[in-house]
């Protein structure tokens, strides 16, 4: 049956919204035949009623065709959605995580989406660097603070922390510090800090 496998793809994204299946290259490249094959026949029979009489041209074939354009028309919606939906939650990640991702989500990404990203975060840190004289952090203070310092606690040994106004920490795990929000949620959104509420 026409679509079946595009819809399986929509299916399989719908399923992890909040993670990032592995890129389905397999399905895709079926996707991508039944589309070719599709084509191939509606060339065949427009060739064939170009060559037939007008009454055979319009009675026979023109459902045919019309049903496998439809085909091939969702076949390539559903491959843009997917793709769009993947591109969408790897810019999400990129407001979560940062620059780096981690090595599970980076294992389930496309040579093509790892560059995409890899473009998208050196066209956000450009854009971040040319907003007013030393630029703008973007990236920190994605929800409104409450308070200007938080208190952390190390979860892994960090090693030393310079702060903006020259103190350096020193982060062990276990350790709970009191300081200043704009300067460790990055190291919260990496996994070494934790807020405590």
């Amino acid at each position: 049956m026409f679509c079946e496998k595009a819809y399986a793809l929509i299916k399989e994204l719908d399923r992890n919204r909040d993670s990032l299946p592995p890129f389905n290259t397999d399905l895709l490249n079926e996707i991508k035949t039944e589309v070719k094959q599709l084509i191939v026949q509606n060339q065949e029979d427009a060739q064939t009623s170009a060559e037939g009489s007008r009454l055979v041209r319009t009675s026979a074939y023109a459902p045919t065709v019309k049903i496998r354009h439809a085909a091939i028309k969702r076949n390539i919606r559903c491959i843009l959605a997917y793709h769009y939906n993947r591109l969408k939650c790897l810019r999400n990640m990129r407001w979560q995580f940062g620059s780096i991702l981690p090595p599970d989500v980076k294992a389930n990404l496309s040579q093509a989406e790892i560059e995409w990203f890899s473009k998208y975060s050196s066209n956000l840190v450009q854009y971040m660097r040319s907003v007013g004289d030393e630029g703008i952090n973007l990236a920190v203070d994605l929800k409104p603070p409450k308070s200007l310092y938080i208190e952390v606690r190390c979860l892994t040994d960090y090693g030393q922390f310079e702060l903006n106004d020259g103190s350096v920490l020193l982060l062990k795990e276990n350790s709970r510090h009191y300081l200043p929000r704009s300067e460790c949620e990055e190291l919260i959104r990496q996994g070494v800090l934790e807020h405590v509420v």
